[in-house]
């Protein structure tokens, strides 16, 4: 959680441990796992506080970031992991799809001079896999030959594009050749809801519009256990 990752890079003990004391006037379970995953082994003593501390109040939905998300996936973008062989049909819809939606989309292949697609054509690549990680994008997809799939499986940086955009909770679109780049990362390609086959004509459309959540948070449980 932020809240971890912020305090983790703070050096000194008494200021991580003065936050925790803090927190423990806002939510005392957020409290302990915080200062659990610090390191901190016995909780401070709350923090004195200007007002005391109220615990009767009702949940406030406007306050959600989650359930007051957007509502399009305008301005975003895709990184579209790609290899010789690469479906030309499934880039050109999905480009397309993004483009109507406000989107964009970067490509990003073993090497930056590009990669042949299916028909013969060339795509022009925007990053090489080794500058290209997934943490740079919203959402990703991988649009892979077989051949080219078990080639990228044998590379760090590939593995990462997909092992780290399903643990940051992004959604993946894939092709049906992505399967060797999954089992590298240890990602089954029906984990969950968030990993979408681009696989027919409307698909591409379907993970645009999938895609307007950002994140698919009820993977985070799951990935930070």
């Amino acid at each position: 959680m932020a809240l971890t990752f912020e305090l983790s890079k703070v050096e000194n003990p008494a200021i991580r441990e003065r936050m925790v004391s803090h927190l423990l006037n806002i939510d005392e379970t957020l409290a302990a796992d915080v200062a659990g995953k610090l390191g901190i082994k016995r909780l401070p003593k709350p923090a004195d506080s200007a007002v005391t501390p109220r615990d009767d109040l009702e949940v406030s939905k406007a306050l959600s970031i989650i359930e007051n998300g957007p509502d399009s996936f305008e301005g975003r973008k895709v990184g579209v992991l790609v290899s010789n062989g690469a479906d030309a049909g499934v880039l050109k819809k999905l480009e397309g799809a993004l483009a109507e939606e406000g989107a964009t989309m970067e490509v990003v292949a073993p090497k930056i001079g590009g990669v042949e697609a299916s028909d013969g054509s060339w795509i022009e690549a925007h990053h090489m896999i080794d500058g290209g990680p997934s943490v740079l994008f919203d959402a990703v997809a991988l649009i892979v030959s077989e051949e080219g799939a078990e080639i990228l499986a044998g590379e760090a940086a590939a593995r990462d594009f997909v092992a780290d955009a399903f643990a940051h909770c992004k959604f993946i679109g894939f092709t049906a050749e992505a399967g060797p780049l999954f089992a590298k990362a240890g990602v089954a390609m029906d984990e969950d809801e968030g990993l979408i086959a681009l696989e027919d004509d409307a698909a591409a459309a379907d993970f645009v519009t999938t895609c307007r959540k950002l994140r698919l948070w009820a993977r985070e449980l799951k990935v930070k256990q």
